[in-house]
């Protein structure tokens, strides 16, 4: 698998928390100084104490200097740690927001058929993912170059030998470094994948578990769940062996590089050997501050080499980040910011056509329809016919593939998507409803309208039929989606929020989906009742109530069966007849899968 455009996007991104990568950076200049500055010191000590047997008062100054280092060097590192942190930090807030931004703009027709579970996981833990490569790999890459040269400026000056040996056993480090890194890689991205499998089966299995508990599914599910557990295990610790090989790898070679240096300055010093130093004898306090720097000078390679796990686990977290992050959107470029006229707003569609995943799955063809100002409209049909679909074009969530939808004459394609919402209120088959109150459910259609309009919307709904019987009345919490009131309740509480937007089109998609009759004829009672003077365009595949509405379309595989009113459909004795024949006679519906 080609990873070098995930890399070049991880490498792009940085530039937005350059100033913290840069602090980092020379913060880590700074620490490879005082490195250099305590070994010095440290190296003078001993060899004025224990050789030139220099008294202690001398020794004072340069002790005071050591612990000065040492508590500066302690400070820069916190600050180090810091800088990163904000770079990672920042940088996944903004990932985060992006995707947020994309999933919004891209609606329920660019998010397709991914799951909630799928989302979750890429949006929390593998933008998550990406803190260690900003906050430690990013950094690392430069400071695994810079520290090490910095030591070398102060080596070869004391010894050739001692500074060519460390300068060539240290690319041993990146190379094995690099080995290691082509097989985490692919690891790695393999247990993303598993982990996105596993999260989004998990959550699917919350949702629906007490379908599994009434048809006795939920001990299958448990086994398949600890399966796809073990998976991730198992995946997780090839990740984590191949970690830890690497590191000890990193570790010996380090250490045998150490140790050839340790070997040339005791031959040195045992007369072995007698050149490197430039014709000069090398002192023992010299010895001791190449030795003491040598550790120092594999660290930063050694930590590059640590981080190289970092670095795959960010590339398998970018590409499934990217996949989000490209989601088809629409152009909003040149596009109109408002309509010319507010109101009357008709409506018509020309020809128009779509399909899902590229048109593979086509869900309209050449689809004809024109709405009035303050018309009542029934878009009928069994499951899948289209219904759905031209509400989401009639959103703008979606464009037609082929014809157009016009709204006062102005193509909805070149119209900003947000402010033509603004003319819609919009009731689905499932309303969605946030953890917080009733009242901050129903404020979220309008946060900006007055309590005189809060109320009747309120009462519209009759929300407060059933909100009067709980002891703190609208503002009583309800759970996510709705839990802790009845699915007529919250379809109520949709319907008031729908209401307080008071927008001059309403869109209703199967709104009584699942209720009962008596729920059903209430909540279509409160609709007529608000749609009196507006737009109402009524998505159904139930033929009750059919006569109160002023037009009906009936679709049958994505095109218009038949149209007119009631009426008029029924003397035809075409499809709505014969759908109407069969409910008298005691039959359901048929419904298209």
């Amino acid at each position: 698998m080609d990873t070098r455009p995930d890399i070049s996007w991880l490498v792009s991104q940085g530039r937005y928390v350059r100033i913290w990568i840069f602090l980092s950076i020379g913060l880590a200049f700074f620490i490879g100084l005082l490195i250099v500055l305590q070994a010095r010191l440290i190296a003078d000590i001993i060899h004025g104490a224990f050789l030139d047997r220099l008294p202690l008062e001398s020794l004072w100054p340069m002790f005071f200097i050591l612990a000065v280092a040492v508590v500066l060097r302690a400070f820069l590192q916190w600050a180090r740690e810091v800088s990163g942190f904000q770079a990672g930090a920042r940088i996944r807030d903004r990932i985060r927001w992006s995707i947020l931004s994309r999933l919004a703009k891209a609606g329920p027709v660019g998010i397709g058929e991914r799951s909630a579970g799928e989302l979750a996981t890429v949006t929390m833990e593998q933008v998550e993912a990406l803190h260690g490569f900003y906050a430690d790999y990013l950094p690392q890459l430069v400071i695994a170059f810079m520290v090490p040269v910095t030591l070398l400026v102060f080596v070869f000056p004391v010894s050739w030998v001692a500074g060519g040996m460390l300068l060539a056993t240290a690319p041993m480090i990146p190379l094995f470094m690099v080995l290691f890194g082509l097989g985490a890689e692919s690891v790695t991205q393999r247990n993303f994948q598993v982990l996105s499998r596993m999260s989004a089966h998990f959550l699917d299995t919350l949702q629906g578990l007490g379908t599994l508990k009434l048809f006795g599914g939920s001990r299958k599910k448990t086994a398949d769940i600890a399966e796809k557990s073990e998976q991730y295990r198992k995946q997780t610790m090839r990740v984590l062996r191949i970690a830890f090989l690497s590191s000890a790898v990193l570790e010996f070679f380090s250490a045998f590089a150490i140790a050839l240096v340790a070997i040339y300055l005791g031959m040195n010093f045992l007369g072995y050997i007698d050149f490197g130093t430039y014709g000069t004898s090398l002192t023992f306090a010299d010895g001791l501050f190449i030795l003491i720097l040598a550790p120092d000078f594999y660290l930063p390679l050694r930590d590059l080499g640590t981080l190289h796990h970092v670095r795959a686990e960010s590339i398998g977290a970018a590409g499934k980040i990217r996949k989000l992050l490209a989601l088809p959107v629409m152009n909003r470029e040149g596009l109109v910011p408002h309509l010319k006229e507010k109101s009357p707003i008709s409506i018509r569609m020309e020809n128009v056509s779509f399909g899902f995943d590229d048109k593979y799955r086509p869900a309209l063809s050449g689809v004809d329809l024109e709405i009035h100002s303050g018309q009542h409209l029934a878009l009928v049909g069994a499951s899948g016919a289209g219904k759905t679909t031209i509400g989401q074009l009639l959103l703008a969530f979606a464009r037609p593939d082929d014809g157009k939808i016009l709204i006062n004459g102005v193509d909805l394609s070149t119209l900003d998507p947000e402010l033509w919402r603004k003319y819609v209120s919009w009731i689905g088959q499932r309303p969605v409803l946030f953890h917080g109150t009733v009242r901050e459910n129903i404020r979220m259609g309008n946060p900006q309208a007055s309590e005189f309009e809060f109320e009747a919307a309120v009462k519209a709904a009759s929300v407060n039929v059933f909100t009067d019987r709980f002891p703190q009345g609208l503002d009583t919490l309800i759970g996510e989606q709705g839990s802790g009131i009845s699915r007529g309740q919250a379809q109520q509480v949709a319907l008031a929020r729908a209401f307080l937007k008071n927008a001059p089109i309403v869109l209703l998609d199967e709104p009584t989906a699942g209720l009962d009759s008596e729920s059903d004829s209430k909540i279509m009672d409160s609709i007529f009742r608000f749609c009196e003077n507006r737009t109402l365009i009524f998505m159904t595949h139930r033929l009750g109530r059919l006569q109160e509405v002023d037009h009906i379309v009936v679709l049958a595989e994505g095109k218009v069966a038949e149209k007119g009113t009631f009426e008029q459909l029924m003397r035809s004795g075409g499809m709505l007849s014969q759908l109407l024949n069969t409910v008298r006679e005691g039959s359901v519906v048929p419904k298209k899968s």
